[in-house]
């Protein structure tokens, strides 16, 4: 059997490593903040410093639980940390506090849509672990290490191998981190760092049984260079096969520029981190009132979020999937659907209008209005007070000033013409002025119809009322010559 790749084909799975937010780190009582002066949060614990000892912080146990439910996996009663030794400059301790034999949760599942096929991805467990510092280079000529981030709380997310192909590899991506975003303990920032992923990849023969030797793709910090990096790592371990060579067990990099891979090292085996329970550390021990209290403590996710809205409220899918794109923007539609009442028309104003100001940084957003501004615009439409083309010119004042919609139309005089008889007379005049056209529709050039409702809306600014006019026009044109 052959495939887009000839009679191999790709195994691919994903660990990734999302950052908690909580205000304080894994195991001490440091900032997590971002962006501050290197080595300003820093104490004997995250320094790794004698004598000092760590205490878990709570948060981060239920932040991590609350991500594991979501994801569907079981919840452990009895977990364990370990030390996983390895010696690097940003790794003062000489070893990651992390769980490994014993993880919090075990075996979920992920469903992916690629190109209308939907799938199941598998999860094989989620565990807690604190991040590393982060070494910086090219500073006066020097590298230094900068220990803010030393410390601060990760779960890491390792999903099975059935992932196979960059595109499903990246669509795994976006689904899971828009699931941390809607519960609320990561804020999916790919820049800088606080959700990111590494891709093992390897090859086989179609139909074989066994995995191929994998390497590790590191430090890719965006969707598209994820899909790109892993499409071209297969294509290269594809030619070294059919080389007659075979593949390195690496970790490597991705230059998008190049379209290459590229070495960072020999990759290490699990048995070379010599992991072994902390000593300092008690199993940690969750009971099952715990875990149903953050269970019934869970939002609504946005896949169901996106099936209610369709199957609910009458959203197309892409609609709803705008809708749910990030959990301020669902809950700005949703409030505007409280006051209004109309989710189809709600939907269709802030995809057209609200989001081309909206701004979103993480779990923020900022509109350029608020839910009940929007509410009452659109009920200013329905009652025919302005037209749909007006209520845009009102958008953009609101959006300015911060009124309230009803003044501003008040203040521009905007209020639609309604009168059938002023816009009786108005049409009778543009009738008048245009005989060939009015030939022309008569002989069943009914297009010409936008012509005359143009003219009109030309002549009164746009406030005359669309139904109103093209009514009055129909009947005009209709009558005897």
């Amino acid at each position: 059997m052959a495939t887009s790749l000839g009679p191999y084909e790709a195994v691919i799975g994903l660990e990734v490593h999302a950052q908690l937010l909580t205000r304080t780190k894994a195991f001490c009582g440091c900032a997590t903040s971002f962006g501050d002066p290197p080595n300003t949060h820093t104490c004997p614990a995250c320094l790794g410093l004698p004598g000092a000892l760590p205490v878990l912080n709570g948060e981060a146990v239920r932040m991590a639980v609350a991500a594991s439910l979501a994801l569907g996996c079981t919840v452990q009663h009895h977990s364990v940390f370990a030390r996983k030794n390895y010696f690097y400059p940003d790794l003062p301790k000489g070893y990651q506090l992390s769980q490994y034999e014993l993880p919090l949760a075990r075996t979920g599942v992920l469903e992916i849509e690629v190109e209308g096929e939907t799938r199941r991805a598998r999860i094989l467990r989620v565990h807690m672990e604190e991040d590393a510092g982060k070494n910086l280079h090219g500073m006066g000529g020097a590298s230094v290490v900068d220990l803010n981030r030393a410390g601060t709380p990760l779960v890491e997310i390792v999903g099975e191998p059935d992932l196979r192909s960059g595109l499903e590899a990246a669509e795994y991506l976006k689904r899971l981190r828009e699931i941390l975003m809607f519960v609320g303990v990561n804020d999916g920032n790919l820049e800088q760092g606080s959700f990111r992923c590494d891709a093992n990849v390897s090859v086989r023969k179609v139909g074989e049984a066994r995995l191929g030797t994998r390497t590790e793709l590191k430090n890719i910090n965006s969707f598209k260079f994820v899909a790109d990096a892993i499409d071209v790592e297969i294509r290269r371990q594809i030619a070294l096969l059919e080389g007659g060579e075979r593949v390195r067990q690496q970790t490597r990099g991705y230059h998008p520029e190049r379209r290459e891979t590229y070495l960072l090292r020999d990759k290490e085996s699990e048995a070379d981190y010599r992991y072994f329970p902390d000593p300092d550390l008690p199993p940690l021990t969750l009971d099952e009132a715990f875990i149903d209290g953050v269970r019934s403590a869970l939002p609504e996710l946005p896949s169901p979020k996106r099936r209610r809205f369709t199957e609910e409220l009458g959203l197309s899918p892409y609609a709803a999937s705008v809708m749910t794109a990030h959990p301020r923007v669902a809950g700005f539609f949703e409030e505007t659907c409280l006051l209004h009442g109309d989710p189809v028309k709600v939907a269709n104003f802030v995809q057209s209008e609200v989001l081309r100001d909206a701004r979103t940084s993480g779990l923020s957003a900022t509109f350029t209005v608020t839910p009940k501004q929007v509410a009452a615009l659109l009920r200013l439409v329905d009652e025919g007070t302005i037209s749909g083309k007006q209520a845009k010119e009102v958008f953009t004042a609101m959006a300015e000033s911060g009124h309230d919609p009803g003044d501003i139309v008040r203040e521009k005089g905007m209020a639609v013409l309604s009168d059938t008889s002023a816009i009786e007379q108005l049409a009778a005049s543009i009738i008048a002025a245009n005989p060939k056209q009015v030939g022309a529709y008569r002989s069943g050039k009914t297009a010409l119809l936008g012509f005359f409702v143009g003219q009109v809306m030309k002549q009164t600014g746009g406030s005359a009322n669309p139904a109103v006019v093209n009514e009055v026009l129909m009947r005009l044109l209709a009558a005897p010559t």
